[in-house]
This record gives structure tokens, C-alpha cells and sequence, in this order.
């Protein structure tokens, strides 16, 4: 018989936490046990957990953080206790604490579990132009991304409702990220560990405009893309490099043909890979990865002739072609697309994460 444990990340929380808990006792669903995590509420707020702790139920537990630490360290807090435990559960039900998710949503969530056993199911709402502004904000922020690097198409990235299967909860205690991107690059990185990420539609639920998110818009936003900002700064710096180099080269030889573009590639691309190399290992990536110069040297490489080749053949394509700095046009174009494939390369097999040398 498959069982769930449930887990709920908590800041803060009020009464609705308490009605929330009373209905998941009394629920038919295969719940085992259920896991309330205090993310280093404040002191106004600890009459709420031990309220909790006096309804004297076994499934019932309760863990502290002594202070903020974020919904991600929360959540993998409450991941490693169910690793702990010694009875094993089929896979862990995730909740927000704010009263969003109803148990019937759920449940809803809990049978697909069942069904496809060793997905991620997550709750996926509908969002309307009723639906607080940060919320749809954070949603479009988020979707596009997700949709290019795991080729999914996720309706709600940002919902905090999901059953994740056991095999996939090994992995996410060793993820980095404390605070909300953690449960972004649980979507991310489903792919890479074979997850496949399904959704069950449950309504949409705002209390007060969603005034209890602890959602920082701006900040937030920032953490779940920081990753990837930091590499596009590190591409920017060393593109500036290359670009610079590269224009001054053709400017001194003074013609297009493939040979020249080839040699004023290599040469730019050679001085700016030590600059990208050196801020990618030690600033984006945090020096994970194996024999991470031997395989940047390899990408290097291919890279570089594909460069040299793109900016040939665009250049010839170009209307203005023969203007003396269509090549840097032409380069500026193909290295771009160039730079999206690096930056998934570079994350999912050079820098790898789990891995340091």
C-alpha cells in the first residue's frame, strides 16, 4: 500500500494553519504522517505551534529552525527527516501553511501520485487577470524559462503544492538554494535525474490579495535566476573581450575570407576563454565539476570553429555583407545562440553539480 507523508514549511503562520491540520486528521487520503516546519517564526507567532503540538496526535510532528533560514532549507529539513525515519514513505506531499490548498486538492494530487508512481505531480492552478499581480509576475518570469531548458511546459512553476517520489527527494537534499529558487531548480533539474513532472488542475485560491506570501518579488525573482544571470554577466564580460579583439583583428588584416575570420576568431576566442573560464569555475558555478579545464577546453574548441564558420556563412548572408563590419554584425549573431547551448553544456556537464574537483 503506498503512503504519504505531508509536508508543511511554515513562516509565521496563523489560525488557517491550525484549520488546515484539523482537516488533513480527518481525511480518507493515504497520509502517514505529517510534518510541520518552523522556519524561525517570531515569538508572537509560537502560540500557533504549540497549539499544534498540544493535539497530542502520533502523525502529528513539529521541527524549529532557530531563525530564517528560507522555504527551500525548510523544505529539505523536512526531507531529511523523512529520510531518517524508519518506516519509508512512497513520496512526500508538499503544502503551503496560508490556507491555498485545500485538501481535496490535495488528495486529487495524492491519487495521480498513485497512479504514476516516481513522478513529480504538482497542483497547477489557472491564472486569470483576478489573480494577484506578484503572482502572475512570478509565474511569466519563471515559465518561459523552465519551458527552454526542460522542454516542458509547466503551467505553475511557482506552486507549492506537489507529491515528489522518494527517489527524487535523495537528490533535492544535496540541491543548493535555501530560499524560493530551491523549488524552481526542482523543476529544472527534473529532467537530468529522469522525473517526469505531471499536473492536476486544483483551484486557484488568493486570501487577501495574498498578503501572506513570503514571496519577495524583486529579490526573489533575482534567486531563482541568479545562476543564470551570473553566467550571461560572465558571457557579457568575456564577450567584450572577444568582440573587441576580434573587430581590432579584422581591422588590421582588412579582408573576409573564411582563413582571416578563422585567425582573428581563434585568437579572440583563445584570450576571453581564460577570462570566461576562470569567472564561470570560481563565480557561477562554485568550482563544481571534474576535470572541468580539460572538457571547457573541449567545448572551447568546437565552439570555436563553430563561430568561425557561423560568422562566415552569415556574413556572406547578410544584405550588407560587404561592409567592413559585418563580420562583427555576423559574429554578435551566431555567438549568441552559441552562448544558450554553452550555458546548458557548461551547467549539466562541465560544472557539474554534486561533483568538485
Amino acid at each position: 500500500m503506498q503512503t504519504f507523508g505531508v509536508l508543511i514549511p511554515a513562516l509565521n503562520p496563523d489560525q488557517k494553519l491550525i484549520d488546515l491540520l484539523r482537516q488533513l486528521l480527518v481525511s480518507n487520503g493515504p497520509i502517514s504522517t505529517i510534518l510541520i516546519v518552523d522556519d524561525g517564526s517570531s515569538a508572537a507567532h509560537q502560540l500557533i505551534f504549540k497549539q499544534i503540538e498540544s493535539m497530542h496526535d502520533s502523525r502529528l510532528h513539529v521541527l524549529h529552525h532557530d531563525h530564517n533560514r528560507g522555504k527551500g532549507a525548510a523544505l529539505k529539513t523536512g526531507f531529511q527527516f523523512y529520510l531518517d525515519q524508519a518506516t519509508p514513505v512512497t513520496g512526500i506531499a508538499t503544502m503551503d501553511s496560508d490556507g491555498q490548498h485545500t485538501v481535496a486538492a490535495l488528495e486529487k494530487c495524492l491519487t495521480l501520485a498513485e497512479q504514476r508512481p516516481g513522478d513529480l505531480v504538482i497542483g497547477a492552478r489557472k491564472f486569470t487577470e483576478d489573480i494577484p499581480f506578484r503572482s502572475r509576475f512570478g509565474n511569466l518570469l519563471t515559465d518561459g524559462l523552465v519551458r527552454l531548458i526542460t522542454h516542458q511546459t509547466i503551467s505553475d512553476t511557482q506552486t507549492g503544492l506537489r507529491v515528489i517520489p522518494m527517489s527524487y527527494v535523495h537528490r533535492l537534499v544535496t540541491f543548493p538554494g535555501e530560499r524560493f529558487e530551491f523549488e524552481f531548480d526542482m523543476l529544472l533539474e527534473a529532467k537530468k535525474y529522469h522525473v517526469t513532472i505531471s499536473e492536476q488542475p486544483i483551484p486557484t485560491i488568493y486570501l487577501d490579495g495574498n498578503s501572506s506570501s513570503h514571496f519577495r518579488v524583486i529579490r526573489d525573482s533575482v534567486a531563482i535566476y541568479s545562476r543564470f544571470l551570473k553566467f550571461s554577466a560572465s558571457g557579457l564580460m568575456s564577450f567584450l573581450v572577444d568582440i573587441g579583439l576580434f573587430t581590432l583583428l579584422m581591422s588590421l588584416i582588412g579582408n573576409h575570407s573564411l582563413r582571416t575570420i578563422m585567425v582573428a576568431t581563434v585568437i579572440a576566442r583563445l584570450l576571453s576563454a581564460i577570462v570566461n573560464y576562470l569567472l564561470n569555475r570560481h563565480m557561477v558555478f562554485g568550482n563544481a565539476g571534474e576535470q572541468t579545464l580539460l572538457k571547457y577546453g573541449a567545448l572551447l574548441a568546437v565552439q570555436t570553429v563553430a563561430s568561425g564558420y557561423l560568422t562566415h556563412g552569415l556574413t556572406v548572408l547578410l544584405p550588407f555583407g560587404s561592409a567592413h563590419w559585418a563580420p562583427t554584425v555576423a559574429k554578435m549573431l551566431g555567438d549568441f545562440c552559441l552562448f544558450l547551448i554553452s550555458y546548458y553544456i557548461q551547467k549539466n556537464l562541465i560544472f557539474k553539480e554534486g561533483q568538485h574537483v
